[in-house]
């Protein structure tokens, strides 16, 4: 528990919500309709959960007009309530600045600090590092030489930042997040390989949040850039000279080659791969496990695979698939007969 409470007329204020009921009711922290207590806050955006509105125990629940009828307790009634929960989790956030510099910081003399950071026990930081104001950065993270960091950027324990990366504000990048390391380029010299050396660099936009463990590769010789509002699940590749556009979302372990170029507004589910060079329209939608291989230039849902089957079923269909050439040429050849009949 925060500590944090607030009464229902204040959360209507601030998250522009009707109230039914008590105004004057305090709640304390958030939870689900089956686990809520008294002076907890709960919602409801799906209606496979309608059922709990007759049993919950929620002091006040986050409801659209449509469930008013359902629930008699206390409520803030908004249009939508997923969108109101995700604000009201933010008020109820225990994470703040501590205004601190520990001890044990490596500091150069050529560094910058805005006003109120907090720069927690081992941190590394290169020269002519730039932190911007009320910055937050965790234990044991490393930021190279030249790199500068946005106002109110919070970076959790354990990030590394290689030389010249550029961050925005009000971005998060949590632990083991890597940002800024070589690209994977290599010429082939009989046989072996003659590494390119990595120029570029990394830019991110403002309020971009990046998973934990993500990789983010350096650009070859322009940069790798991640637009604002871009948020990065857990381990994600983004390779070099890639860029993100604005608001575009990644899932988790999703992979994306070299120079590919991903528009704004765009959603990638899950695990997906997708090859280098390619370009993706603004407003594409790709699914879990999906392999891009070519552009898409129209926006819309793609995808790709198979879905799961009983495993002797799906040992069948993979026989199947492997006699398609050869079934496409006999019918082929069948309605070339038939035409010249």
């Amino acid at each position: 528990m925060s500590g944090i409470t607030y009464t229902l007329n204040e959360l209507a204020e601030k998250l522009s919500a009707k109230v039914q009921g008590d105004g004057l009711y305090r709640v304390h922290s958030l939870a689900t309709l089956q686990d809520a207590k008294a002076g907890q806050l709960s919602f409801i955006a799906n209606p496979r959960y309608q059922q709990y509105l007759k049993t919950t125990s929620a002091g006040a629940v986050i409801i659209s007009t449509k469930f008013t009828k359902e629930f008699s307790g206390n409520a803030l009634v908004v249009d939508d309530p997923y969108l109101t929960y995700a604000r009201a989790s933010q008020l109820f956030s225990s994470q703040s600045i501590i205004p601190k510099i520990a001890n044990s910081v490596v500091i150069p003399e050529t560094a910058m600090f805005g006003d109120s950071v907090q720069i927690d026990e081992g941190v590394v930081l290169g020269e002519n590092v730039t932190i911007g104001d009320h910055v937050c950065i965790g234990p044991n993270t490393v930021i190279g030489a030249n790199s500068e960091i946005g106002a109110h950027t919070r970076i959790e324990a354990n990030v590394t930042l290689y030389h010249d990366v550029r961050v925005g504000s009000s971005c998060l990048i949590h632990s083991g997040a890597v940002v800024g390391a070589d690209g994977f380029g290599f010429a082939n010299d009989a046989g072996g390989w003659v590494k390119i050396a990595q120029l570029g660099s990394v830019v991110i936009g403002n309020n971009v949040e990046i998973g934990a463990c993500t990789t983010i590769d350096r650009g070859a010789l322009g940069d790798t850039v991640i637009g604002n509002g871009v948020i990065l699940d857990n381990q994600i590749q983004i390779a070099h000279n890639v860029i993100i556009g604005e608001n575009s979302a990644i899932a988790g372990c999703t992979a994306v080659a070299g120079s590919t170029k991903i528009g704004a507004g765009c959603t990638i589910a899950g695990a997906c791969g997708i090859t280098g060079h390619l370009s993706i329209a603004d407003g594409t939608h790709i699914t879990a496990m999906t392999l891009v291989t070519k552009s898409i230039g129209e926006p819309g849902a793609y995808s790709s695979g198979t879905g799961m089957l009983p495993h002797k079923q799906w040992k069948k269909n993979v026989v199947r698939f492997r006699q398609l050439d050869d079934m496409a040429r006999r019918l082929k050849l069948i309605e070339d007969k038939l035409s010249e009949d």
